[in-house]
Formats: C-alpha cells, sequence, structure tokens
C-alpha cells in the first residue's frame, strides 16, 4: 500500500535544530511555493524559529494568490509556537506594515532585529536586510513596483509553460532573467558590503539576513555572513545545530537527501 506524500512524511521523525532561520516565503504572491515551505516545516523542529522578513507578501501586485496550503503553513507554525518554539518574526519590505509600532500577529515576537547567540557563544545581528539597500531601493514605491514587474513576468512564465507543455520545476529564461535582476541588486550597489559595516558596529560575531533571495554561508572580513535563502527560488533555510554551527538547508523536489552546505567546506548529506 502507497502512503499519501503529506502522510507518509508525517511518520518521519522530525530534524532537530537549536535555530532555524526562514525568510521570503511570499504568502500571497506568485511566485511562493507554498508545497515545499508545508512540507519542509513538517519535517523540522527547533528551540527557536526566526522568521526574518517577507513572510507575508503585502505588495504583491494583481490577485491574491492564496490557498489551503498558505493557511497551513500559518497554522503548523501557531501550533509550534504552542508546543513551546520560540518564533521571533522579523518584517521585511514586503510586509512593512508589520512593523509598525504595536503591532501583534499570533503568539511571534515582532522585532525589526535581533541579536541571537549561538549555542557556541557567538552572537549573531539578525535582520531582514533591506535596511542596507541603497538608498532608491528603500523608498517603498521601489518594492510595489518590483512587486507588479515580478508578478507580471511570473505570469507570463506560467502562461508559456502551460502553452509549451513545460514542467513548473525546469529552469526558464525568464525565471534566470529574474534571478539576474535580484543579484544585480544585491552585488551591485555594496549591499553585503553594508551589511558587514553593520555587523562591525553593532560589535557581533556575525549577520544573517535574507532579502537577496541569495543563500550564502561564509567569513568575510573576519565575520560570518549568512543569508538563508527564499523560498521562492532557491528553497533554502539556514539552521544552527545544538553545538552552535550553522549549516544551509535546501528542500529537493524529487525528495532525495536534503543537501547541507556547513561554513566549513564539507558538504554532507541529510535525509528528510
Amino acid at each position: 500500500m502507497t502512503l499519501p506524500q503529506d502522510r507518509s512524511t508525517s511518520l518521519r521523525p522530525p530534524q532537530q535544530f537549536r535555530s532555524l532561520f526562514l525568510s521570503d516565503f511570499h504568502l500571497g504572491a506568485r511566485g511562493c511555493s507554498p508545497g515545499p515551505i508545508l512540507e519542509f516545516l513538517r519535517r523540522v523542529e527547533a528551540e527557536t524559529i526566526y522568521l526574518v522578513g517577507d513572510i507575508l507578501d503585502l505588495w504583491h501586485g494583481g490577485q491574491v494568490q492564496w490557498d489551503a496550503k498558505h493557511s497551513e503553513i500559518i497554522e503548523v507554525l501557531e501550533a509550534q509556537a504552542a508546543s513551546g518554539t520560540r518564533i521571533v518574526y522579523l518584517p521585511g519590505n514586503h510586509d512593512a506594515p508589520m512593523r509598525a509600532p504595536g503591532m501583534n500577529f499570533l503568539n511571534f515576537e515582532l522585532s525589526e532585529t535581533e541579536i541571537h547567540i549561538g549555542a557556541d557563544g557567538q552572537r549573531y545581528l539578525v535582520l531582514h536586510g533591506d535596511q542596507c539597500d541603497a538608498r532608491i531601493l528603500r523608498w517603498h514605491v521601489m518594492t510595489r513596483f518590483g512587486s507588479r514587474m515580478d508578478a507580471l513576468f511570473r505570469g507570463i512564465d506560467s502562461w508559456l509553460r502551460r502553452r509549451l507543455g513545460r514542467s513548473e520545476t525546469e529552469r526558464s529564461l525568464i525565471l534566470l532573467a529574474i534571478s539576474g535582476v535580484n543579484h544585480l541588486l544585491a552585488r551591485g550597489g555594496g549591499y553585503e558590503k553594508r551589511l558587514i559595516a553593520l555587523a562591525e558596529s553593532a560589535k557581533v560575531d556575525g549577520i544573517i539576513c535574507g532579502h537577496s533571495h541569495k543563500p550564502a554561508l561564509r567569513a568575510t572580513s573576519g565575520l560570518t555572513y549568512a543569508n538563508c535563502g527564499d523560498w521562492v527560488d532557491s528553497l533554502t533555510a539556514l539552521a544552527e545545530d545544538h553545538t552552535g554551527a550553522l549549516q544551509l538547508l535546501q528542500w529537493s523536489a524529487q525528495r532525495a537527501p536534503v543537501s547541507v552546505q556547513s561554513a566549513t567546506p564539507a558538504v554532507a548529506k541529510v535525509p528528510v
């Protein structure tokens, strides 16, 4: 007898981490991937989960894309909070209204920045990352414009896939172009350098962010630079184990082992 995919997943013991850092779900936007997000959340448990911004997309263009899986994602996070997991929500530019004073959201802690102290005593500044964009990109009109352009091009991409009979997992020129634009915005304006400078001024050992949709984990200028990626394109998360070691996790559509990139060159495989 073959079990349905979601039921067979639930029979596996969840992977245990000390902390998880997840960003850029973009729930409500066309590019969101609710299926992988939901399956990933069901496979992992952590003492603390940091939602590092753009979890909800309040600036998307066009019709809100919301179905049962989107609601289930919120329900799973609520259940984890109710069971004792500390959930810290650090809003980004696409869910910036959540930064308003006095805002509440479920049983989550809301904060624009946070200092995370690892199991090994390392201190990390955690924030979405849009705070270090080039000045013009911090203008909310640019966020709205970017969201609408992203929705438009992803809509064209979906239409072409249906017309040409291509699968949703196949990378197209349009998606590669979107990824390239994100890369240029993140790199061309000294984005990472500004984040590192911010970490230096905060006198911490590293910085953990999202925003650019470019997962990374490396030493830069004597500090750790970690970007947990996104759940539109890269489908990645950052995890801390109980020794304080940081790892990048990547979800696989083929249900193959999740690849783990640690701060060292070694690469391990973790079954999911």
